[in-house]
Formats: C-alpha cells, structure tokens, sequence
C-alpha cells in the first residue's frame, strides 16, 4: 500500500499545532485553575514540567525512529499525549495535574521531531523546506490562538476541556497515521538499545533543564550549583559511553560536520531569540502601553504569517545559493527587526511593532527552515530521526535557557528601578502588567513603573540582538564547507 501524502501531512501539521499549543493555551486558563486546584506555589511547574519531559526524550526517540520506524514512535507518542491529556483535564489537585503534564511532554516529545522526520521521508529536498516552514508556522498561531482559545474555554466549558479536547483530536490523528502511512517494517529484535548513553542523556538534560528552570526562580543558590555540576558530570559519563557504544544513541561521528553542529547552535540562538519575542512584546503591550492581553498577543499575528513567507523565500534560495548565503541573509532580517526592536522608544505606536513582528518572523522563518532541512541533509539517510531530534532538543534548550536568562535580566533590572524610585513593594510590577490592575495604580507611579519595566526589556531585546549577531559569526565560519541543497 502507498503512503497518502496529503492526509499525513495534514496530520503531521495536526500535531505539531496540538504540541505546540499545549504551552499557551494553558496560560489564560491559569488563574481559573489555580483557583479550582490551589497550589499557586508550584503552579510554574505545570508550564517547566511539559518542556523538560518533552526534551529529555527526544533524542531517544529519534533513535527508535531510525532504528525501528517512524510510524510506531509516532503512534506510541501520540498515545501518550492523549492519555497525558486525560488524566490532566481529571486532575483534582496541583500535584497530580504536573504529574499528568509530565506524561504529556513525554509524549509531546515523540510527536514534534518525529513529524519532521516524516516529512523528510515525504517530500524531496526541494521541497521540503516549503513544507516544513508551513508545519512550523503552526508554532507562531499556536502562540496567538492559544491564549483566545483558553480563555473561551475556560469561559463557555470549563478549564477541563482545554486538556479533553486533545483526546478526540489525537484519536484522529493514529487513525490517519495508522491507516494512511505505510513504511518499511523493521524488525524490533535487531534493535541494540544504548541503555547507559540514554540514561546518561536523559539525566543530562534533567540536570541542565531543570537547573536553568531552578535559577530563574532562586538565582544561583546551592541547589542549582549543584544540579549544573551533575550535568556535567553526567556529561563526561555519556561522552566516554557513546565512545564504546556500538549503536551510540547519538552518534558523535554526527559532531565531525562543523555544518551540523553549526546550524543546531544557531537554531538554538535563534530559538531562544524567539522565547523573548513570544514572552516580553506581549508584555511590552500590557505594561508600557497599557493594552488588553488580547491586543498584546495579536501584535505576534504578523510573526505567524510571515513566518510561511519567509519560509518560501528560504525554500527558493537554497536551490540558489549556499546554506552559509542563505542562513546569512536569514539571520541579518532578523538582526534587522531585532534591532529596532532593541532601539524602539517606550511609547512606540502599536502599528509600528506590527512591522517588527513581520521582519521578525520573515527572518526566523527562513532561518528555521534551513536549518532544519541543513541538518537533515548533512547527514546520512539512515540518521535523518536522530539529526532532526538532535536539531528539535537543541531548539527547546535554547528556548529553556533563555527563559531563564531573560527572567533574571528582567527582574534584576526591576529591582535596580524600583529600588532607585523608592519603592518598596515589588509587587506592583505584578500589578502593572495586568492593564486592569494597573489602572488603580496612582498616575504618577504609574509613569515610572512604565519606564522602569521598559528599561528591562530593553536590556532582555538587547541580549536578543547579541544572540542573532552571534548567530551570524557562526554561521560565516561554514561559508566555504556549504553548498546548495
């Protein structure tokens, strides 16, 4: 039987929107269920959770894509997902619904590289890249629809439905997968699990994610300190593993393409760039400008779109010019709506940051898309699942790491304001990035909480621009290793 390419790949499309909305869709609905659930104390874990098991999998699971198929990976992640989803709408406490969470990103991370992988197998080079960049324009609307969608949710069905509703849709997608993607079968017994290298990784990435989540909230504490210097020291354990491994879990001979582990750095630059676009312009609308939260998401709606276009524009390019030209020219849009991003006055017009969005996204789209097809292509057939997980986790520790970066840039820069202002009270900032709240604030404190929330974020878009100048250094060091694709 032959693959049905047009329903897979609308199923793929399918999950990697189901994936990525799961961590916004949550946020609008937060209040309601800590409201339901209590446990406002440990309520950031319900967001943390869902990113660390989606990651520390992945890698694992493009292993078993390569070695024993896409389909059933996919399957079994999907199935994952869903029961995830279930027993997170039927949480009665905080507790139990992170642990639910927890199942979710476990399958989450099945679902996101293994779709990449698919698509791979689908569609030929040349146009692939069209392709992927319209799989990943379902991030961009997934960070838009998200928000409305919890909301109406949340006030129509109640909060349960945001997590149910993955359950009939997810059932959808292992009837279109199961019956309309056929692949090779493999034989499971000839599979040699790295069990030592896939601990080791997965205890890794525990410690690195977890210790970024940990310094966000605590700073540098004892804890963290040590969580980091686990890390490492699970590092060098999966280093020396890998070595002996006769079927490593990554192979390192992946690490001898300086064009591979270039384009995954700077998909992770350019992916935590992204973390403080979706994060601190809605913010910036709310807090500086004093709009709604429905207005501050829509100013992300260009970023979405153009995103597809910029992704298109990649596409025609790499059938053109080298990965090097391409990835360049990519990486200066973005440094271009970076920077004025970064040079932008408090009181910019809401229209003018539609503008940044849209140089923003065309630049990302681009730079996204050829990265992962560069990835996929630098390597050999028989590796493509484990190139496009490896390429998947670095994105999502960039994005993890960032987070937390930024966190501490923003708050220490609040403290530094607040504390030359005379305020005492820290919680007004919490005040004054809810539009509502903020209008009880008196008029006067009001002007310099603005200015002081600004002068954070000024310094969070700055460190943005450091990261896609970065991005681009790399990115010169392959210009003469590259070729089109």
């Amino acid at each position: 039987m032959r693959t049905n390419v047009k329903l897979v790949t609308i199923a793929v499309f399918v999950a990697t929107f189901m994936t990525a909305i799961e961590g916004t869709i949550i946020t609008t609905a937060m209040p309601t269920i800590v409201s339901s659930l209590k446990g406002i104390e440990i309520m950031n874990w319900v967001f943390s959770i869902y990113l660390l098991t989606s990651a520390m999998l992945t890698p694992i699971y493009g292993k078993f894509a390569d070695n024993i198929g896409r389909k059933p990976v996919f399957l079994f992640g999907t199935l994952l997902f869903i029961i995830g989803s279930a027993f997170c709408g039927m949480a009665n406490t905080m507790l139990t619904l992170i642990i639910a969470r927890a199942l979710q990103g476990l399958g989450a991370g099945a679902m996101m590289p293994v779709a990449l992988t698919i698509i791979a197998d689908l569609y030929p080079v040349e146009k692939r890249a069209k392709v992927l960049g319209l799989n990943s324009t379902a991030w961009g609307i997934a960070s838009v629809v998200g928000p409305l969608a919890g909301g109406l949710i949340v006030d129509t069905i109640g909060w349960h439905w945001i997590f149910f509703i993955n359950v009939p849709i997810g059932l959808g997608l292992i009837a279109l997968i199961w019956f309309y993607f056929h692949e090779e079968k493999k034989a499971f017994a000839a599979v040699n699990i790295d069990y030592a290298g896939s601990l080791l990784l997965m205890l890794t990435l525990v410690g690195l994610l977890l210790g970024f989540q940990l310094l966000g909230d605590y700073g540098m504490s004892l804890p963290v300190i040590g969580l980091f210097v686990f890390s490492v020291l699970t590092f060098i354990g999966f280093i020396r593993v890998e070595k002996k491994a006769t079927d490593p879990i990554i192979d390192l001979k992946l690490f001898h393409s300086k064009l591979f582990v270039v384009v995954n750095i700077v998909a992770a630059l350019a992916s935590g760039f992204l973390m403080g676009i979706d994060v601190y312009i809605p913010m910036w609308m709310q807090g500086v400008l004093g709009m709604s939260a429905g207005i501050g998401g829509l100013v992300l709606a260009p970023l979405s779109i153009l995103w597809m276009i910029g992704s298109f524009l990649a596409s025609r390019w790499l059938t053109q010019h080298s990965v090097s030209w391409v990835l360049t020219v990519s990486l200066v849009i973005t440094a271009t709506g970076a920077l004025w991003l970064f040079l932008t006055p408090a009181q910019t017009s809401f229209w003018l940051f539609l503008v940044i969005s849209s140089i923003t996204g065309v630049g990302l789209g681009a730079t996204m898309v050829v990265c992962t097809v560069t990835a996929q292509t630098s390597v050999a057939p028989t590796q493509v699942g484990v190139a496009t997980s490896f390429n998947t986790l670095l994105r999502t520790i960039g994005q993890t790491i960032m987070v937390a970066v930024f966190g501490i840039v923003l708050n220490t820069s609040n403290s530094i304001g607040l504390a030359q202002a005379q305020v005492t009270d820290s919680s007004v900032m919490n005040q004054l990035v809810d539009p509502a709240a903020a209008r009880q604030l008196p008029t006067a404190l009001l002007g310099q909480l603005r200015e002081i929330l600004y002068s954070g974020l000024h310094w969070v878009f700055g460190i943005g621009v450091l990261l896609i100048v970065l991005a681009i250094g790399l990115t010169r060091t392959i210009s003469r290793e590259s070729g089109t694709i």
